[in-house]
């Protein structure tokens, strides 16, 4: 019987209800929580499709999910893709797809780890920064200022002045930041989306102060739009599980968020409909990819715009 393996950590409403959905259908593939340890070079991997919701904060999964690409096994998502993303590339990148994005700048880090002599290691990094010019190109304060690598609005800080990014800026520590242009969305014109398969879109109304999802009421050719951005984002990086935060600002929705390979799929914060959608196309994608292999991308479809 072909399998699929479920990696998580703390999060309990999804992982469960999505293994039991894939076995209660019985179409000859099951799903349970993964089971690694001790990883052997070239050791053959039993699942057909590995579902990666942790691997971000635990470097060993990571390490193992790498291997069973190897092996002929498909990740979602791509641990070589997510490998590689940070949120300054993807404001590039959205750039080039011709995306609505806000304008960024990827900040020096503060601080560095042992070992790094900054009179002698950093010999390439221009200082003092012109934190004026950079200011000025993204257009005046206020500014959002927050962790390349982070997510869950972890490390995020809206920012008024110069003395309050400094001193925001000095707490980040061995964090990469970026600083980017602050959208102020038109009252509660504010989507996340859920992207599965490279295919589907979910669009739902997002308030960010309260976190909780809203009916999507947007106009249909806002929604189309909406949409079809939100694909040609997930398709450029290739992620089958992501979500997409669009602030719509003068009818134009700007991508202000879209690095979330291990999207928030819970209960208790996404309510009872938006879940149960997570879990019962989540099970139609692994199932049809357990079942009907595809290779995972070797290539991003983002490297046609190598060379300018």
């Amino acid at each position: 019987m072909l399998k699929i393996g479920v990696i998580v950590g703390r999060e309990w409403s999804w992982p469960p209800a999505f293994i039991e959905e894939v076995n209660r259908r019985e179409e000859g593939v099951m799903a349970e929580y993964a089971k690694l340890g001790g990883t052997r070079m070239d050791e053959p991997c039993p699942y057909a499709v590995l579902v990666d919701r942790i691997s971000h904060e635990v470097p060993y999964y990571r390490t193992y999910l790498k291997n069973a690409v190897l092996q002929g096994s498909y990740v979602i998502n791509n641990p070589f893709m997510w490998t590689a993303d940070d949120k300054f590339f993807e404001a590039s990148l959205a750039t080039r797809l011709g995306v609505a994005s806000p304008k960024t700048v990827v900040l020096p880090n503060k601080e560095y780890v042992p070992g790094i002599v900054p009179t002698e290691s950093l010999r390439n990094l221009v200082f003092p920064l012109d934190w004026q010019a950079i200011v000025d190109y993204l257009g005046g304060f206020p500014l959002i200022l927050k962790d390349a690598h982070g997510g869950g609005w972890k490390n995020v800080s809206k920012v008024q002045s110069l003395e309050q990014m400094w001193a925001r800026y000095d707490e980040s520590g061995l964090l990469t930041m970026i600083l980017q242009e602050c959208i102020e969305w038109d009252g509660d014109q504010y989507a996340r989306c859920m992207c599965l398969g490279q295919e589907e879109v979910l669009v739902r109304k997002y308030d960010p102060d309260n976190r909780r999802y809203l009916p999507a009421d947007f106009p249909p050719d806002l929604m189309d739009r909406i949409v079809s951005d939100s694909l040609k984002l997930v398709r450029a990086l290739g992620y089958d599980m992501n979500t997409v935060e669009w602030a719509i600002r003068d009818g134009v929705p700007y991508a202000i968020d879209f690095m979330n390979p291990a999207p928030d799929m819970d209960i208790n914060t996404t309510g009872l409909d938006y879940h149960r959608w997570c879990v019962e196309h989540m099970a139609d994608l692994c199932i049809k990819l357990a079942k009907n292999p595809r290779p995972q991308a070797t290539e991003p479809s983002w490297a046609k715009f190598f060379g300018g």
